[in-house]
């Protein structure tokens, strides 16, 4: 057995994760410039790129420097974006790596091209009141930015999941700072996953999926759904037989009702698989559902196997597939009271990937 398979892993599968590239290329009509910060979403940021980039994507998206060192290092050479505010003392290393930051705040924009310039894009703040320059307030750096003229700008859509309006009141936002900026900029960048999924084709330069990658989304009404990509699977480490009143975990906070039959996993919490599902969560068992027992602790979780046959040493999976059924990370969220981006970045913690797909 493959050490990294003796205890908890995920399962990420890369044809999956091309295949909704595909899906959101198809909806933008337009390159992609996949985000990848925070690994990728918990999945690989390298693995994630090198799968991606034979795509034709414009370019990956990122929030911190260390991530675009992480794909330098591993031979992306294709243009990085820094999406979080850099300060001026980061400066030199984002050039010397060659990566492209985005500016808002009118002191940041001056340092850069004090420090050298290069090339940069123009953070808009149309709502989201988080990074970026208030779309109010573009008129007042016109002077500022045709001297320097950035090579690209966008804003970032808050409730573009919503049927509300918000995203096209953020576009007319969008446009209005640009028509008040008074430059021509080459690259214009709006739509995120639920943007692209509300919108096409995008009428913008390219655009900037990033959940939906990761196999998130296609809500309710949706034109597209994501395939799954991330599969969280854990072995059954050991199996007791629960008598009438027997607890399991800490608290006690379940108690079997008749004769149970319990299955310790090894993962718990400090892999990804959230306290929050402790007695709400299931898991597929050869292929059938079996509910979580008890509190999820660090290192273990135990769920009722009282309904399937299963030995120690078999799989289990926590998120993603078994057979014909399947729990995706939007019910493993909801269970969790969580967000599914909180889901997938959780898995960046002690469990190690195994890529599959890598083909085509």
């Amino acid at each position: 057995m493959d050490a990294d398979l003796r205890r908890a892993w995920v399962d990420i599968d890369l044809g999956a994760l091309r295949q909704n590239a595909r899906t959101m290329a198809a909806r933008a009509g337009k390159p992609l410039l996949p985000m990848v910060k925070a690994d990728a979403y918990g999945l690989g940021a390298v693995a994630v790129a090198r799968a991606l980039e034979p795509m034709d994507v414009w370019g990956f998206g990122i929030a911190a420097v260390r991530e675009g060192e992480e794909l330098r290092a591993a031979g992306i050479r294709r243009p990085i974006l820094v999406f979080t505010p850099l300060l001026p003392s980061e400066f030199a290393e984002v050039r010397r790596l060659g990566l492209t930051p985005t500016l808002g705040d009118p002191a940041a924009i001056a340092a850069w091209v004090e420090s050298g310039g290069g090339p940069w894009h123009l953070a808009i703040d149309t709502g989201m009141s988080r990074a970026g320059i208030p779309w109010r307030e573009v008129g007042g750096i016109a002077g500022a930015v045709a001297s320097s003229p950035p090579t690209g700008a966008f804003t970032h859509f808050h409730s573009a999941e919503r049927n509300d309006g918000s995203m096209d009141v953020q576009q007319e936002r969008f446009r209005g700072a640009l028509e008040a900026l008074g430059t021509p900029i080459p690259l214009l960048h709006a739509e995120n996953s639920p943007g692209l999924e509300r919108q096409s084709p995008s009428p913008w330069s390219f655009a900037r999926p990033g959940v939906f990658l990761y196999g998130v989304g296609g809500d309710d009404g949706s034109a597209v759904q994501p395939q799954p990509v991330a599969n969280l699977r854990a072995r059954i480490v050991e199996l007791r037989t629960l008598e009438d009143g027997d607890t399991v975990s800490y608290g006690a906070t379940y108690r079997a009702h008749g004769q149970r039959r319990i299955a310790t996993l090894a993962v718990g919490y400090a892999d990804g698989y959230r306290r929050s599902l402790s007695n709400r969560g299931e898991v597929l068992v050869h292929g059938r559902r079996v509910p979580v027992a008890g509190m999820v602790t660090m290192d273990m979780t135990m769920v009722d196997v009282s309904t399937v046959s299963c030995h120690v040493g078999d799989v289990a999976t926590l998120i993603g597939g078994d057979g014909d059924e399947l729990i995706d990370v939007n019910t493993v969220a909801r269970l969790a009271e969580l967000s599914p981006y909180e889901i997938l970045v959780g898995l960046r913690l002690r469990v190690p990937r195994r890529y599959t797909g890598g083909e085509g």
